[in-house]
């Protein structure tokens, strides 16, 4: 029988109708179709199906199991491609290019669990739709005779959202080189004489904000897809003093700030210290942003510098006393006091980038009496000489 891939021939009726019955009657196997989430399959050695479980009848709406029976695993689901050959699933010229196809096969010849990602295209009620499965193909042993385990989770919704935050950070990422780059053309005609200088300080203020938001980007990009072993930190001199300006104007029109006041106190801010400006604002912000959250209308919230020990520490306080039970857990992923999806990583991140990448440490006190201060405390290592560029 011709075929481009897996084998064609098929199982003779009689043996099939023997083998669905082995299945049926097994109690593991029983066992198995019922108990276990997303969709599974048992397969006999020519790929066709010998029992499935309710998710995968309830994913192709179909109320009659044996219909499925006999099939391969691609005639089931209605791929597109499963019937351009005469002996169907496995056969076709797509077939080498499925991940289910090639884990069914190298399963049964390898006689071990393979693992592969399977893009379907399949045609329901008339229409084409794309389909991600995340494929496991099990050979067992039962009643002396081989089959295979084929669980298939659906991870369409992943992929379309990995596939749709892959396309952000490639827009965004062309929007702010295009954004820097005009600021520093804007920079160049100004130091060549031809703009005007009152302009000065607002092309600046725009090289500054294009600078951090494509830092944030590459910040966030790493903490998303957990390639944190790929970030690196830009270590660099930077003025103390600048970097608290840029943290007060970042405040200024700040949403969590609307009706309280930041006050920052400048002792020790006139020095230069060397570190990655974009790690370190990102964590004073997590540390203000979450004591103005904690904080009520008309609070003032507070930062400011100690050295101690050789040490250079930032200092965040609100006048709000942290819950024991919150404090356990506070620098926990995932864990926040306040309601929604997407909470619990300000503080998780004040902790990882704080002492992972800048090589400090982040801790904090809290009472009734003095209410809470997180700190970020780094080496002191200023630099000799002037700002770097």
């Amino acid at each position: 029988m011709e075929t481009y891939f897996a084998p064609a021939e098929r199982a003779a009726p009689e043996e099939l109708e023997l083998d669905i019955a082995r299945v049926s009657n097994n109690p593991v196997i029983d066992g198995l179709m019922h108990s276990v989430g997303g969709v599974l399959a048992v397969l006999n050695n020519s790929r066709q199906i010998l029992a499935v479980n309710d998710s995968l009848l309830d994913s192709l709406g179909i109320t009659d199991a044996r219909s499925t029976l006999g099939l391969r695993p691609g005639e089931a689901l209605r791929c597109v491609h499963s019937h351009e050959e005469p002996h169907g699933c496995g056969t076709t010229r797509h077939c080498s290019s499925c991940g289910a196809a090639i884990a069914i096969v190298a399963g049964l010849e390898t006689n071990v669990p393979m693992e592969k990602k399977c893009i379907l295209r399949a045609r329901h009620n008339g229409e084409e739709t794309d389909l991600c499965f995340l494929v496991r193909a099990c050979p067992v042993t039962a009643d002396g005779h081989r089959y295979l385990l084929l669980f298939m989770q659906d991870a369409t919704i992943q992929e379309k959202r990995a596939a749709l935050e892959r396309a952000f950070f490639h827009d965004i990422n062309n929007i702010l080189s295009g954004l820097l780059g005009a600021s520093e053309l804007l920079l160049l005609k100004h130091d060549g004489g031809g703009g005007k200088g009152n302009d000065l300080q607002l092309v600046k203020q725009i090289r500054q904000m294009s600078r951090r938001l494509a830092n944030e980007v590459r910040i966030q990009r790493s903490l998303l897809h957990s390639e944190l072993s790929e970030l690196r930190p830009v270590m660099h001199i930077v003025p103390l003093a600048e970097l608290l300006s840029e943290v007060q104007t970042l405040y200024a029109t700040h949403s969590a700030a609307a009706g309280k006041s930041l006050h920052i106190d400048r002792q020790n801010a006139d020095a230069l210290i060397r570190t990655d400006s974009s790690l370190l604002i990102r964590i004073l912000s997590n540390m203000i942003t979450n004591a103005f959250e904690a904080s009520e209308t008309g609070d003032t919230v507070r930062l400011w510098l100690e050295e101690k020990n050789g040490l250079l520490c930032f200092c965040v306080w609100n006048r709000r006393e942290i819950d024991d039970a919150v404090r356990l857990r506070i620098f926990q992923r995932y864990i926040s006091t306040k309601q929604g999806v997407g909470r619990g990583t300000g503080t998780y991140t004040m902790k990882l980038f704080g002492e992972n990448f800048l090589n400090g440490k982040v801790d904090f006190a809290s009472s009734a009496v003095d209410g809470t201060v997180f700190r970020l405390c780094l080496p002191i290592s200023r630099p000799s000489g002037n700002k770097e560029k």
